[in-house]
């Protein structure tokens, strides 16, 4: 069900001083009025506003609390323009997208969006 109203995208409360990358996407993502279907679309979208790619998008399956989809993606960090991997989650509501940097429940995640990333590198 797609809604008309803006959504605030929400930040983990654990990390009061949100890196620069994270803040952008955030920013982008900010009035998601969309559903489980149209989460990619959004999250590839916010990815291209700065500057970062889309690498896929699964069901969340117990990767992250109370979450439908998490998506991975690479962005820009610091001023070197090195690319950095952070996954942005769709609540179990449809209602909010937070991104988050990789942690200890989603280690197996990263490395797998790394090894993503080498594989495209090599086509």
């Amino acid at each position: 069900m797609q809604t008309t109203a803006t959504v605030p995208v929400t930040t983990p409360a654990v990390d009061p001083a949100l890196p620069l990358e994270l803040l952008e996407l955030e920013l982008s993502l900010d009035g998601f009025s969309g559903d489980e279907a149209s989460f990619a679309e959004a999250v590839r979208q916010a990815a291209d506003q700065v500057g970062g790619d889309f690498l896929f998008d699964l069901p969340a399956s117990g990767l992250a609390e109370d979450c439908l989809r998490i998506a991975a993606l690479r962005v820009p960090k610091g001023e070197n323009g090195a690319l950095a991997i952070v996954f942005a989650l769709l609540d179990a509501e449809d209602a909010t997208i937070r991104v988050e940097n990789p942690d200890e429940t989603t280690k197996d995640l990263k490395r797998f969006a790394d090894a993503f990333v080498d594989v495209l590198q090599r086509i």
